[in-house]
């Protein structure tokens, strides 16, 4: 057989041709591996609003005394900000053509859901478990990707960021606590993987192993010591106390201005 050596010389094909032609062992010829994630900016379709997510890499926690792994994860890089929530809320993202939505979106909230604390960049507030899965499936079918609330162990890991204890004397770098009220996100420190505001301003929904939302991280008005990657708040019908609807409203919370969220999208 007579090979070309103009042809095949220095391909790595022809390589391997050359060495099976001659009885030789196949050289081995390097795979490419695929890119890391890397972290990314999202613009909100019909908009100017974007937000930022931080690429987490895999690994394991132990919580509640389960060992629990996590894949790698794209986090939300601070929490939802009014300046996302309100383009789902108000509608400010539909066209001509986008009348007939087909994800649902908020009733109109009782009174100004902000307190006056501030808007632009400040932490949503009021926010059900239901009505934060609900804007997830919406900016999912906005950005062709796939958004959620997440996970109560994919939280914790992030928020952990590879420490086992968190230094209560620094706590005040990191975390708005035991304040009257909320404070523009991404002002404090970020944690060792650049997320901000993991802790304190507002607690965030995570979904439980029961697939139940529950409030994670402590919130802006609790004390040192309710503030942490372990802290958690489960659902109280307190929480609705002034409500008049019946049934309950799915979106608002009416007495829970320190419940909020950030969102995940897996890798």
């Amino acid at each position: 057989m007579v090979i070309n050596k103009f042809i095949l010389f220095g391909s790595p094909m022809a390589l391997l041709l050359v060495a099976t032609t001659l009885g030789f062992p196949s050289p081995a010829v390097a795979e490419e591996k695929p890119a890391s994630p890397k972290a990314y900016t999202e613009t909100i379709p019909e908009t100017t609003v974007s937000f930022n997510m931080v690429a987490i890499p895999a690994g394991e926690i132990t919580i509640k005394g389960k060992s629990v792994k996590i894949n790698p994860l794209w986090v939300g890089k601070t929490e939802i900000t009014w300046d996302e929530y309100d383009v789902y809320l108000l509608r400010l993202d539909e066209g001509i053509n986008d009348k007939n939505d087909a994800i649902s979106r908020p009733s109109r909230p009782y009174g100004a859901p902000d307190h006056g604390w501030g808007h632009n960049a400040f932490p949503v507030l009021h926010i059900a478990y239901p009505a934060a899965q609900q804007y997830c499936n919406w900016l999912s079918l906005k950005t062709k990707k796939t958004y959620r609330v997440p996970t109560e162990a994919e939280w914790e890991y992030a928020c952990r960021a590879g420490t086992k204890e968190i230094d209560k004397k620094k706590l005040k770098e990191y975390a708005v606590f035991g304040v009257e009220q909320t404070q523009m996100v991404g002002k404090k420190k970020p944690n060792a993987w650049g997320l901000y505001d993991m802790l304190g301003n507002v607690a965030e929904w995570v979904t439980g192993a029961d697939d139940a939302g529950v409030l994670a991280g402590g919130a802006y008005k609790d004390k040192a010591e309710d503030v942490g990657p372990s802290a958690r708040a489960e659902f109280s019908a307190d929480w609705q106390m002034r409500d008049p609807q019946t049934p309950k409203s799915k979106w608002w919370l009416s007495d829970c201005p320190f419940a909020g969220f950030r969102i995940v999208r897996e890798q």
